[in-house]
């Protein structure tokens, strides 16, 4: 049976504060097929697992280590998605994540139909359009913000990541916090 989605929502404050300004964010919006509508295993243990092994793929195909999980990033980003799920908003904490040298990538898609997998290829699928050249000219279509959940992933100078799922009443949403803040203007992913 296939049926449709409701959109999911990617961002990223991957853009490093340049000279004290506030990390810029953007929101993509998709909707796409759904096919299989049965529930996935979800719980912090397969969120790990997923999140670990698939910055580690990506990380490893362009020749950077992989990341180490960090409970102090995954508890900040269950804090983030829990405050997006309850108030149906869908924002970075900006100048706050920044000061604090801490990137962060979100999505949001309908509840339950998404697999743990699903959610952080949507961020892996920019690396089309990626080119490995100094933040923010480091995309094929021009804009930094077709790729900067992609490059956040395989930053070389990131080494932690911590992520969290929240469901809210429609949406799940996902947030995951890498240290440091990759997409450093100037500078190239690895």
């Amino acid at each position: 049976m296939s049926r449709t989605r409701v959109p999911c929502f990617l961002a990223s404050t991957a853009l490093a504060a340049a000279a004290g300004a506030a990390p810029q964010s953007s929101v993509v919006t998709r909707v796409e097929p759904w096919i299989d509508p049965t529930p996935q295993p979800r719980g912090e243990a397969v969120l790990r697992r997923t999140m670990l092994v698939t910055h580690a793929t990506a990380r490893a195909l362009v020749g950077v280590p992989p990341l180490l999980w960090s409970e102090e990033l995954a508890a900040s980003a269950r804090e983030h998605a829990e405050a997006l799920a309850q108030s149906g908003r869908f924002d970075h904490l900006g100048r706050t994540a920044a000061r604090t040298g801490v990137g962060e990538n979100l999505w949001a898609g309908s509840h339950d139909a998404y697999t743990y997998t699903e959610m952080v290829d949507a961020w892996l699928s920019e690396a089309r359009d990626y080119i490995n050249a100094p933040t923010p000219r480091f995309s094929r279509t021009g804009a930094w913000k077709d790729v900067g959940h992609y490059s956040q992933m395989i930053w070389r100078h990131t080494t932690h990541v911590g992520c969290a799922m929240v469901a809210g009443s429609r949406d799940d949403v996902l947030v995951c916090r890498y240290a440091p803040a990759g997409n450093v203007m100037g500078q190239a992913a690895f």
